[in-house]
């Protein structure tokens, strides 16, 4: 359980609501200021409350439920899951081995893989499942060493939201295959790759075979060239999106979250004011809290 403090603002023109927004924004830093906090105001997904825009203040704790990413030297703070990852500039490298099927025998996971093979998890492209529209099912593929970014997931056409993983007979029925051995290599469902994924020359992945690996595989020669898309977390060190330097990471405690709701709930409750020149405005939202 937790007390929270509510308010919510009526405006009749965007330009109202983003000054009040700035004026709860700096209200709640200060008052975190003087509370002595060590905290970041950060970009956030706005989740089931809706509206274009939000931020959320965050005290930094180990004991934190939130992973958020902000730049040490420049003012980037946001959410992990509102971190956006453009598709890099520089081309990916040539294959040079032949693509070639081993067995590896009761290793399911990328640690187990890298193991086993003596590769590194950059090396190692892991399928993940996912619900698709229509009753479909959708591959997404990343680099071992990175995690999906569920929000990131849930914008795309081909996913259903929310985002819900198949089932172990669901993915068995498709491919013929557990978890543990899957690859984007012959998949007759829908794949998408991340950018970074994408990139990766001479990976190893699944056979869709129980208890085997490919090595060697190559997009456009093993495969064909994927449908790519930003699926992943951002990680430690990484650059940040705004040029501002490498990124940390680090958990944060939520204690103050504020909206820009805009006209979601007052359309949907036909909540109106008469304008200057007498005319019925839809009135814009906004919502915060401590």
């Amino acid at each position: 359980e937790f007390i929270m403090k509510d308010a919510y603002s009526f405006h009749l023109t965007e330009e109202s609501l983003q000054q009040t927004y700035d004026d709860m924004y700096r209200s709640y830093s200060r008052i975190f200021d003087r509370l002595g906090l060590n905290y970041r105001a950060v970009v956030a997904d706005s989740g089931n409350i809706g509206g274009d825009k939000t931020h959320e203040f965050h005290v930094l704790a180990d004991s934190g439920e939130d992973l958020i990413v902000f730049s040490e030297t420049g003012s980037f703070a946001a959410n992990i899951e509102m971190v956006g990852l453009n598709k890099p500039a520089t081309p990916r490298p040539v294959g040079t081995t032949p693509m070639t099927k081993l067995a590896t025998p009761d290793q399911h996971t990328i640690q187990q893989v890298t193991d086993f093979m003596g590769v590194p998890a950059s090396q190692c492209l892991k399928t993940l499942v996912v619900q698709g529209v229509n009753d479909t099912l959708v591959a997404l593929v990343i680099r071992g060493d990175h995690e999906l970014n569920k929000v990131k997931v849930e914008k795309l056409d081909l996913v259903e939201t929310p985002l819900k993983f198949a089932s172990n007979e669901q993915i068995r029925k498709q491919t013929g295959c557990g978890t543990g051995s899957l690859g984007p290599v012959g998949l007759t469902i829908p794949v998408i790759v991340d950018y970074s994924a994408a990139l990766v020359a001479d990976f190893v992945c699944g056979a869709n075979q129980d208890g085997f690996h490919q090595t060697g595989v190559n997009w456009g020669r093993d495969l064909t060239e994927p449908q790519t898309a930003d699926i992943r977390n951002i990680c430690e060190g990484e650059a940040s999106p705004d040029g501002s330097g490498p990124v940390s990471l680090a958990r944060g405690i939520e204690v103050g979250h504020i909206f820009q709701l805009g006209t979601k709930y007052s359309t949907a409750m036909k909540v109106s004011c008469q304008d200057e020149s007498g005319n019925a405005t839809t009135l814009i939202m906004g919502c915060y809290g401590i």
